[in-house]
């Protein structure tokens, strides 16, 4: 299907339907929002003499959800500029505008008989070709279209967004019973290209795929608390980081999502799945009940299983039903896998703890083999399809098939039966035949399973990607401790962090210059790029902290002029350089991203200069770069001191952007250069093909720049006024003086008596000399050490 996408209409405004509008609106579509006409006036229209034919009135519901949820933290627009593409109207003045678009997205209430009516509606507007698709949860997709047009039913399906629609990746795709296979591709096409999704086509059963096994695993928690004598705080201390899934875990999960919403899930899958044969789980134990009774829902009635007084932390006791300060988690078993940096290592280990975790992990992980293998082929006839709704829905680190390979099949099994539950009769068989996991690797792609085909087959779509995994061996170049390098093929190099947090320290200083060696003698061009939650958090602090407390000012000026003369070697190499950061991407993260050729940044980057938190300014080449980026900023007749000025600011208020479109304003990416790729997937692969288009072009060594121009004392004098401002009117303390006015001195060019051009070499050392000066400070001292005890910053 050649159908292009330039405008959309989103029927139904409320959480899930304004969040899929500024999803639409993020990636530049165009987006009709519409919504019903209030019945009654407000209290304030009352006053302000309105009636209910006026258009302010009429449009107020939808202009008061999309005005709410532009206001939401997290944020669900990705620049607040690009809410500008968004229309709102009424379904009854502008329900005729559904005329004018290419896909018409239904996102009202969870009723049959409403959505029907709705649809008779939009199928008297709507141009024959049209997309019209249900964001329904749980409602049959077969249903929905009873009675519509031929055109409409053969370009109807289902496509269920999971809230909220920005961050949570997975797209559903839900056939109808006449639904063309031309849409069903086109959608499956475009959820993961234009909107970052990992799209997943399931069967038209309740709850579909991700919320059919991601709330069976809920409600298996829910009754293992009891059973097993665990509290709200161990169950979420086991179903966390630790298996690889979100610090909310379970039980603070559903506080966020809801209860309610968990519970008319769960009921409808008891209610419309009467064969499932583990059908008694989705039925709510006392404490769920006694919870709903009392509308404890969680963050949106204030309290749930966690309660916050004060700044006081409450769990729920589940026995007494009363809150009561919450409790430190702690297991043995755990303490095993604390060296194991690896999630998916940590599987074999967890299973074998001789504790009550060891105990929880064998119960629950049996109890979701049996189940997800069950499903199959009632939900999908793919099992990957499972592993990706969990991954994308629900935000786990692996799916459940992925978990089983991990502790093994054969020894699943027999840990399984142990427990009393069965694997499905498929697995056995995939046994008895040979095949001794569910997935494989060949030639850098993922096989898995084919259940019918009775053989390994290769996972659609992966040939826009490259995954690091899959060719981490088999393409390694050269490695040591902090950095893997990788042939991506076609003469361009990745080299990948493999420190904690991606941290960056002497070894992945040395494994960059290698880097760099190797593309320039052997090779066209290299990418910077990794695959884990974060880019990189930043210098390695502990070390700085050490050299410090010692005094060995000698070594740990050697070692920022390492970090610095490695950034500027990025910068002037004979090869191009393409940096692909992602979320977190801090301090010297973003340093090394600010000395690329080019950034590839995936949408969700969070990246900024945050050196204040730890009592110094950035000393990687970071504060050299935002002056340099300033005097490329000026123009004739600007007045500089302000262009100069909010730079200073980006630095000067550890300014984190929350998203990659928001670095571009903060100067940190930089438009015309810089790129944004919105399926993070694609990543590798895009800052690949940029560098390789870069050295195909005919890339040529820039040479080193002596004509920064710095403004010198009259710079200095205004920042230095600015600093004393702040700190007598109480927004900074005494310390955030001292490193505002060290940065102010670098980013000045000192105290020049008149505008100069230097080079960035000048500027380097500058920042280089403020940064060492700073690390002999005490309080620099306590705020580093602050934030190796808790990840917090520390205003002293």
């Amino acid at each position: 299907m050649n159908k292009h996408i330039k405008k959309v209409a989103v029927i139904g405004s409320g959480i899930m339907g304004s969040g899929i509008a500024c999803h639409f609106a993020n990636i530049g579509v165009e987006v009709l929002l519409l919504d019903i006409v209030p019945r009654e006036l407000n209290d304030r229209e009352k006053a302000n003499g309105l009636s209910l034919e006026d258009k302010v009135v009429r449009n107020r519901l939808v202009n008061d959800s999309l005005a709410a949820a532009l206001k939401s933290k997290p944020s669900p627009i990705y620049h607040q500029n690009f809410a500008r593409r968004i229309i709102t109207g009424n379904l009854e003045d502008d329900i005729s505008k559904v005329g004018q678009v290419d896909w018409i997205i239904e996102v009202v209430v969870e009723r049959l008989d409403i959505k029907k009516m709705v649809f008779e509606k939009l199928d008297q507007h709507r141009n024959p070709g049209t997309l019209i698709t249900s964001n329904t949860s749980g409602i049959p997709i077969k249903f929905m279209s009873e009675g519509r047009s031929e055109d409409f039913q053969k370009h109807f399906c289902g496509t269920h967004f999971f809230n909220p629609a920005r961050y949570l990746k997975l797209f559903e795709i839900i056939p109808g019973p006449k639904t063309s296979p031309k849409v069903l591709d086109f959608l499956n096409g475009y959820g993961e290209q234009f909107l970052g999704k990992t799209s997943v086509i399931a069967k038209d059963t309740p709850a579909f795929i991700g919320n059919r096994i991601g709330t069976f695993s809920i409600m298996s928690l829910f009754h293992a608390v009891k059973e097993m004598d665990l509290t709200v705080e161990e169950i979420d201390k086991l179903s966390g980081p630790v298996i690889g899934r979100p610090k909310s875990a379970t039980f603070r999960t559903v506080d966020v999502v809801g209860l309610d919403t968990l519970v008319h899930v769960a009921n409808g899958i008891a209610k419309n799945c009467k064969d499932d044969e583990r059908r008694e789980q989705f039925t709510l134990p006392g404490f769920i009940g006694k919870m709903m009774e009392n509308k404890w829902f969680g963050s949106k009635t204030g309290q749930g299983f966690y309660k916050k007084e004060g700044k006081e932390i409450l769990a729920l006791d589940l026995n007494t039903m009363e809150y009561r300060p919450s409790k430190k988690a702690n297991f043995a078993t755990l303490e095993l896998t604390k060296t194991i940096e690896n999630v998916v290592d940590r599987f074999k280990v967890l299973v074998t703890g001789k504790d009550k975790a060891g105990t929880f992990y064998r119960k629950t992980f049996s109890s979701l083999f049996e189940y997800a293998s069950n499903r199959i082929p009632e939900i999908t006839d793919e099992l990957y399809k499972i592993d990706d709704a969990l991954k994308a829905g629900f935000a786990w680190g692996h799916g459940p098939f992925q978990i089983w390979d991990a502790i093994g099949v054969e020894r699943g099994i027999e840990m399984m039966k142990a427990e009393g539950f069965q694997p499905a009769a498929w697995v056995t068989e995939m046994i008895s035949k040979g095949n001794r996991s569910f997935y494989s690797i060949k030639d850098g792609a993922t096989y898995y399973y084919d259940i019918p085909k009775k053989a390994m087959e290769k996972i659609p779509g992966q040939d826009s990607f490259i995954i690091l995994d899959n060719i981490r061996e088999s393409k390694q170049v050269w490695k040591n401790s902090g950095v893997v390098i990788e042939d991506l093929g076609d003469g361009i190099l990745n080299v990948e962090f493999q420190s904690k947090m991606n941290t960056i320290g002497g070894d992945v200083l040395a494994g960059l210059n290698k880097a760099v060696d190797l593309a320039e003698k052997d090779y066209q061009g290299l990418v910077i790029g990794n695959q884990a939650p974060n880019f990189s958090v930043g210098a390695n602090i502990g070390m700085i902290f050490m050299m410090a407390v010692e005094q060995e000012y000698e070594e740990l000026n050697m070692a920022i002029k390492m970090f610095q003369d490695t950034m500027m070697r990025m910068r002037y190499s004979s090869i191009p350089t393409v940096s692909a950061p992602h979320g977190m991407t801090l301090g010297g993260g973003c340093e090394l991203s600010l000395h690329a050729d080019k950034v590839v940044a995936a949408t969700e980057t969070y990246i900024g200069l945050v050196e204040f938190g730890v009592g110094v300014i950035p000393g990687g080449g970071g504060s050299k770069e935002m002056a340099l980026r300033a005097s490329d900023t000026f123009r004739k007749n600007d007045v500089e001191l302000n262009v100069l000025q909010e730079y200073f600011l980006t630095i000067g208020m550890a300014k984190v952007s929350t998203s990659a479109y928001e670095a571009f304003d903060m100067g940190i990416l930089e438009k015309g250069k810089d790129i944004v790729v919105v399926n993070k997937d694609r990543q590798i692969a895009t800052a690949k093909a940029y560098a390789k288009l870069m050295a195909e072009q005919g890339y040529t060594q820039a040479p080193k720049r002596k004509d920064v121009k710095v403004l010198g004392k009259q710079a200095l004098g205004m920042f230095l006024v600015g600093t004393d401002a702040m700190e007598d009117s109480n927004y900074i303390s005494e310390h955030d003086h001292k490193i505002a006015n060290k940065l102010a001195y670098v980013m000045a060019g000192g105290d020049l008596s008149e505008p100069t051009l230097v080079t960035e070499q000048y500027l380097l050392d500058l920042e280089r000399e403020a940064f060492l000066s700073l690390c002999s400070e005490r309080k620099t001292l306590e705020r580093i050490q602050h934030m190796l005890k808790t990840g917090k910053p520390l205003r002293n």
